[in-house]
């Protein structure tokens, strides 16, 4: 298997409902605009707040994907 170098991004997702949910959207919004994925890594968590209240979810995701600099 030839050598291959790998990019990592950070994102943050949000969600009404859930952790999950906000870094499933981070992945699919990521997959969107970036080919081959390899991996995501949850790296925080945490929640916003009005009122005392929780209304979003926010998933910190680092995601990796195969590097195609430009060639020579």
């Amino acid at each position: 298997m030839p050598d291959s170098v790998y990019k990592v991004i950070e994102l943050v997702g949000s969600s009404d409902t859930s952790w999950e949910d906000a870094a499933r959207h981070a992945v699919e919004t990521a997959a969107e605009h970036v080919r081959e994925l390899r991996v995501a890594e949850v790296v925080a968590m945490d929640l916003k707040l009005e009122n005392g209240k929780i209304t979003a979810y926010r998933t910190k995701v680092h995601i990796s994907f195969k590097y195609e600099g430009h060639k020579h």
